[in-house]
């Protein structure tokens, strides 16, 4: 497709975003709703949508919605009522999905996002609980599609976001914003190739400066952050391509085609009414009572943006630094606790931000799987800052720890690593190679200060590596200015 200029128009883009939560049994029903089982053995009657089957709302369903609402500024509803969303598909045996219509229990909150130039604030239309549907499988019998209800019943949040998004880019940072988020609150993990964290995208266009919407189109099936941002490019460029060709936006639902980079039709766009909403006879309000949210509240992590601050403000990292530990609460809890072996934090820091993530990228692993522990780093960064290693010897001995549970100086000695800071054994090599350059000295002393990374350079060649580097430098000058 063709790229048309944008200064004529601007988009208007809402996310709505389904984080499955971590829960150990489903929504409504006492059965697993752990991933990776096998087709069908995650179920129940009521799963299954057996008559007279009753459903029992999973506490913790309501206790981390409440934790997602306060964590993103939202009003808590004291009472709100489940609804049911009628639809047929061969993957809800039910007829209808579990839903909040009318009353969701969080409302009104925002999410701030920071771009390379600018920050802007989104605001969050609602939060609310319902139930996800099966899984219709397509490309394992050539005949038939399959279907899969382990995933029927799955807890989710939908997170509604006012249309206060422009454009592509702002959309993928508030979507990792979000990740970010339940991440912190471990109520989500934010895996959007395993679908626990899913995203469609209603998106329009209207002249700048006209305040009515244009007509919008949703889009689907969009399995990652980046394929979230572009397929938003795509249809905000197709919108203006077609009006600018004379044509007219439909209503639609649109599928993004992640090999192809496009959208194809699904089938026109659905409103409310289309699934006869009601009130769920068969679960009673959710009552949310005082005490109640001041438990939720008590049980909050620090949230990213306050750890951020803390990390600038206390700690004295620059924004930079501690904007990349904070993206995600492993990695921030990782160098934290190293913090509590050494408490240097920008050593620390530097460390984390090159070595660590350094392991992590070209092993494409998370911060999970890495293997030196916190204490082995921290005693590591310490025997640098103590000289007793120099920044080479600490380079091999962090690459050796990499599957290791040895000890870091035990590590170096048993690798001669040691840095020796001995001046009986450093003094008599420096007045070797004093004894053996008397025309470097004589230039030294007439002003090439510069000969003094020879001299450092001859003594470390000498000691074989052993001197301490500082203090030889210290030493020689000592030794050649004395001289003078």
């Amino acid at each position: 497709m063709s790229t048309i200029s944008n200064e004529k128009y601007e988009a208007v883009i809402g996310l709505e975003v389904h984080a499955q939560l971590l829960t150990k049994s489903k929504a409504f029903a006492p059965v697993s709703s752990e991933y990776g089982a096998a087709p069908n053995t995650q179920v129940t009657p009521l799963c299954l949508g057996h008559p007279g089957t009753l459903p029992v709302l999973n506490e913790n369903l309501v206790r981390y919605i409440i934790k997602m609402g306060l964590a993103t500024e939202c009003s808590i509803a004291e009472k709100s009522i489940f609804a049911r969303k009628n639809y047929f598909y061969p993957d809800l045996p039910k007829g209808y999905q579990i839903s909040q219509y009318e009353t969701p229990i969080c409302f009104g909150g925002q999410i701030k996002i920071e771009l390379d130039d600018y920050e802007k604030t989104i605001g969050i239309t609602r939060i609310h609980m319902e139930e996800d549907a099966g899984k219709s499988i397509h490309d394992q019998d050539p005949y038939h599609s399959l279907i899969d209800l382990n995933r029927a019943g799955t807890p989710l949040i939908e997170i509604v976001s006012e249309p206060d998004l422009r454009t592509a880019r702002e959309a993928y940072h508030y979507l990792t914003k979000i990740k970010q988020i339940v991440q912190y609150l471990g109520i989500c993990d934010g895996n959007m190739e395993e679908g626990s964290l899913r995203c469609d995208a209603n998106v329009s266009i209207r002249p700048r400066g006209q305040k009515k919407f244009g007509t919008r189109t949703e889009l689907k099936n969009m399995n990652s952050f980046r394929n979230v941002e572009r397929a938003i490019s795509f249809e905000i460029e197709r919108q203006i391509e077609l009006v600018e060709s004379g044509g007219e936006v439909v209503q639609l639902t649109l599928l993004w085609d992640p090999n192809k980079l496009e959208t194809r039709q699904m089938r026109s766009k659905e409103e409310a009414h289309d699934y006869r909403y009601f009130p769920e006879p068969d679960l009673p309000p959710i009552i949310v009572s005082q005490e109640l949210l001041d438990d939720i509240r008590a049980e909050l992590p620090e949230l990213p943006s306050i750890r951020y601050q803390r990390f600038v403000d206390q700690l004295g990292l620059s924004e930079e630094d501690a904007y990349i530990l904070t993206e995600t609460k492993a990695l921030a809890d990782y160098y934290e606790s190293v913090l509590n072996v050494q408490d240097n934090a920008k050593a620390v820091a530097n460390v984390v931000l090159t070595e660590v993530l350094r392991v992590l990228n070209d092993r494409s692993i998370s911060i999970h799987s890495f293997t030196i522990t916190p204490e082995q780093l921290g005693a590591l960064i310490t025997l640098k800052l103590d000289d007793k290693i120099n920044s080479s010897a600490m380079q091999k001995i962090f690459n050796q720890l990499i599957g290791s549970d040895k000890d870091p100086l035990a590590l170096a000695e048993e690798m001669n690593l040691i840095q020796v800071s001995d001046t009986g054994f450093i003094d008599p090599i420096i007045n070797e190679v004093i004894e053996s350059n008397p025309d470097e000295v004589s230039r030294y002393r007439e002003g090439k200060k510069a000969l003094i990374g020879f001299f450092i350079g001859e003594v470390m060649k000498r000691s074989k590596g052993k001197a301490n580097p500082k203090l030889v430098r210290e030493r020689i000058v000592s030794e050649l200015e004395s001289g003078s």
